[in-house]
């Protein structure tokens, strides 16, 4: 005998499918009074996707989703396998099979594509509901500017953040940092990290040591691109042996640096662009690891938040948010097996790439969400949120070597993402 709960969500399950299919062959006639048969079958599914999209969220898995939608994504993974099964299945099925074969699975292979959708769709929803952790809020750039320096000894006063990253080469790392210890002495809590700069900024090391990474200022001067680049280059090209020479030199030289604010304590490394994650630098970073005892590196695994307006994708697209999350999950993921080969332990999550510069408001609240509801992963630290909060600029940091980080830093996006961390 079949039990009460899952007769019912049969039942549902089905009164749903009846509804949504009415919707289709509705919509379909409708639209095609006036357009073209080809043009009228898409919308027609679009409409009956909607209807199984909301009546599965709304009533068939209720209890999972506690009656809120589904994340808009299932419905675009539902709708996109409908058509291409549509399109595609009447031309692959062999006539070989009889009509009666070639009808009953025309019929039930979308059924079941859609029953596997929407039944991950909801574990989706409970696993979002059921999972909570606390997030570790995190700011990167500690001793760029006075400017910076302010707005995150001002947050980790407040006990709005919880960590920081310490650019060893900025106009500003000492007072930073000591500024930092100084508090930490009423917030033992607060971690620092070490942010590895090797796109701007003066060297390290010795200029003169470093001709292919500096310009005449004795300033860094490649490009996150161009260290991508770089390492596409064969291991035993002379260019990259001779520049992998110099990058060893310049990461020595930040550690001892380092070492010099924070004694011999495990360092926590990650990197300004996210520089470390670029192959040839995470593997000159990982040699270093056990002498230099780095114990946790930055990885950047970005949940797609949901619930988000769709203006703010555009905008994500627009400021090359997307591009720069889709090369940083390649990244990430290609790191995290090497990371975890070295003994180094990373954060399970990440937030701060999709929306970088513009965490405040709603995708800072979504990220936030997102992160929250991730399942705890054995061995690595909770998920981290990262915004950039600063102050006005007073500092021309083009005189500092710095560049890169002039129009980002003097934005007003710095206050609003300040305001964002002290609300949230």
């Amino acid at each position: 005998m079949i039990p009460s709960t899952l007769s019912s969500r049969l039942s549902l399950y089905g009164l749903v499918g009846v509804v949504a299919a009415a919707v289709h062959a509705l919509v379909l006639l409708g639209l095609g009074l006036f357009m073209p048969l080809w043009l009228a079958n898409p919308l027609a599914f679009l409409a009956a996707s909607l209807g199984g999209y909301l009546g599965h969220a709304r009533f068939t898995f209720r209890p999972e989703t506690g009656g809120q939608s589904f994340a808009r994504r299932w419905l675009v993974i539902q709708y996109v396998v409908n058509l291409t099964v549509s399109g595609v299945l009447p031309l692959a099925l062999p006539n070989a099979l009889g009509e009666p074969v070639r009808v009953a699975m025309l019929v039930f292979t979308p059924t079941a594509l859609n029953a596997l959708i929407w039944s991950k769709a909801a574990r989706f929803s409970q696993r979002r509901r059921d999972c909570r952790v606390t997030p570790r809020r995190h700011a990167d750039d500690l001793g760029l500017s006075p400017a910076t320096n302010q707005a995150i000894l001002e947050l980790a006063s407040q006990g709005r953040l919880d960590s920081s990253s310490l650019l060893v080469n900025g106009p500003v790392a000492a007072d930073g940092f000591h500024a930092w210890q100084k508090l930490r002495q009423t917030h033992p809590q607060l971690q620092i990290c070490m942010h590895l700069c090797l796109t701007e900024g003066p060297s390290s090391a010795d200029p003169a040591l470093l001709p292919d990474l500096v310009n005449s200022h004795g300033h860094l001067k490649r490009s996150f691109g161009q260290w991508l680049l770089l390492s596409l280059l064969p291991r035993r090209h002379p260019t990259r042996r001779r520049i992998e020479d110099q990058l060893g030199l310049e990461l020595d030289a930040q550690i001892k640096r380092f070492r010099s604010f924070c004694g011999d304590a495990p360092i926590h490394l990650d990197g300004h662009q996210h520089i470390h994650l670029v192959p040839i630098v995470l593997r000159a970073a990982l040699a270093r690891a056990g002498s230099n005892s780095i114990t946790w590196m930055r990885l950047t695994e970005e949940p797609l938040p949901t619930g988000l307006p769709l203006r703010y994708w555009r905008a994500a697209i627009r400021h090359s948010g997307l591009l720069k999350w889709l090369v940083l999950q390649l990244l990430s993921r290609r790191a995290r097996p090497a990371i975890r080969r070295f003994g180094l332990t990373s954060n399970q999550s990440f937030a701060g790439v999709l929306f970088t510069g513009q965490m405040a408001g709603a995708p800072i609240l979504a990220a936030w969400r997102e992160l929250s509801s991730v399942e705890p992963q054995p061995g690595a630290t909770p998920p981290l949120l990262l915004a950039h909060p600063g102050a006005p600029l007073k500092l021309d940091l083009v005189k500092a070597g710095f560049s890169v980080s002039q129009r980002f830093a003097a934005s007003t996006w710095r206050q609003r993402e300040w305001r964002a961390l002290q609300d949230l």
